[in-house]
């Protein structure tokens, strides 16, 4: 008489090993870049009332060229807080305005930059806004 198999054999608990690291060396490294991408938005959306300033300051004066930190509405520069490091305004001529925002080099983070480029066509016409920055190539922005 033949007794009934009780439990599992060594192959397949080491089968059920092998896929749960296999399931762990894919997960682990796309969670943290979940998290990162997390914490960077923090620095994305600090990039708010830069713009917002910088958009009004564009429709009083009807020109980029003084729309900078603390001039014409535009707030004056962010500083370090929370995974921010640092925000700012500079112009680049008549139609053009440059907000860098840098992110802090803690929690993952390691001070990656987010930079929106605005650009006028004309005066009176609408700032189009292109984002770069190193938060590209790693996917954060």
């Amino acid at each position: 008489m033949q007794q009934a198999q009780k439990g599992f054999t060594l192959i397949e608990l080491m089968i059920v090993v092998a896929i749960i690291g296999i399931l762990a060396a894919i997960a682990v490294p796309a969670y943290q870049t979940y998290t990162n991408k997390a914490k960077f938005s923090e620095v994305v959306s600090a990039v708010a009332p830069l713009k917002l300033g910088v958009e009004l300051c564009f429709q009083e004066q009807g020109s980029l060229a003084n729309c900078t930190n603390g001039a014409n509405g535009v707030p004056g520069a962010i500083g370090a807080t929370g995974n921010v490091l640092s925000g700012t305004v500079g112009g680049n001529g008549a139609l053009t305005a440059v907000i860098t925002m840098t992110a802090a080099t803690a929690n993952g983070l390691a001070g990656e930059t987010y930079i929106l480029t605005g650009t006028a066509a004309a005066v009176g016409s609408p700032i189009q806004w292109v984002k770069s920055g190193t938060c590209t190539g790693v996917g954060y922005c």
